[in-house]
């Protein structure tokens, strides 16, 4: 892999300063929490060292794809269930599967 577990958790939070994580009250330490995912993404990384450079994105495309989504199913949650309205973005993202689509 072309960065180490440390290297990766310098990025994280350096984009975390343009996009903050709301930690809430966890009961876990924030520099741990970075350091497993991290790690985990780091040994992700390498067992696709076999991949083609296409798959690889592919594989690094599907995953984040999916932790957009599931990060976006968290937030909606947690809004209804404190009765706070969804902000505009989210709002426009639901409005958008809420039409129905024409066939392609």
């Amino acid at each position: 892999m072309s960065i180490t577990q440390k290297e990766l958790e310098q990025l994280m939070q350096e984009v975390e300063q343009e996009d903050p994580i709301d930690f809430a009250d966890l009961p876990f330490d924030e520099k741990d929490l970075r350091g497993i995912v991290a790690s985990h993404l780091c040994e992700m990384a390498d067992a696709m060292e076999s991949f083609s450079e296409e798959d690889r994105r592919l594989t690094l495309l599907a995953v984040a794809a999916k932790l957009v989504l599931e990060n976006m199913v968290l937030h909606v949650q947690l809004l209804r269930r404190h009765g706070l309205p969804l902000n505009e973005q989210t709002e426009a993202l639901l409005a958008r599967l809420r039409k129905p689509q024409a066939p392609e």
